[in-house]
């Protein structure tokens, strides 16, 4: 992104969770974790592991996110994902790339705390003027439930 472009969405969640960092490192590091983690990931499809040059670990893969449109029409957006993750804790950088020129960066990072883990992630994202507001909902709702979901993972 050019330098004097600021990203056309910003946010950022913080949660606690009931876990050691390395254990929700694991978690968030594995592609398929995030089904129903992200309440519209319905699979995780082509996952390739590799490392980059500073020896972090890569995972690329396909998603697909299910939208429920009218009654029983659905649309399956399918979003290329490559995401680096730093061991043992991170942090986890996201890259998301779907169609309608729609691009997300989602940057986790965990912190040992006495509860057990107080997890980080700013997103920001690029959007097509006509599709900014609904990709700003989606994005702001998604990131408030997996939070939840990630929570309610690490209690049990």
């Amino acid at each position: 992104m050019p330098e004097n472009r600021k990203p056309s969405i910003a946010f950022e969640t913080t949660c606690t969770v009931a876990a050691p960092p390395e254990v929700v490192y694991e978690h968030l590091a594995d592609p398929r974790s995030y089904i129903g983690l992200s309440p519209l990931i319905v699979a995780v499809d082509g996952v390739r592991h590799s490392h980059d040059t500073e020896g972090r670990a890569v995972a690329e893969y396909v998603a697909v996110e299910r939208f429920r449109l009218v009654g029983p029409v659905r649309w399956d957006n399918r979003i290329r994902v490559r995401m680096v993750s730093t061991p043992p804790h991170g942090p986890l950088v996201s890259e998301v790339r779907s169609p309608g020129w729609v691009s997300l960066r989602a940057v986790v990072t965990l912190t040992a705390v006495p509860e057990g883990t107080r997890v980080h992630e700013r997103v920001t994202a690029e959007a097509p003027a006509p599709l900014r507001r609904f990709v700003a909902g989606q994005a702001r709702r998604v990131a408030a439930y997996r939070a939840a979901e990630l929570t309610r993972r690490m209690a049990a």
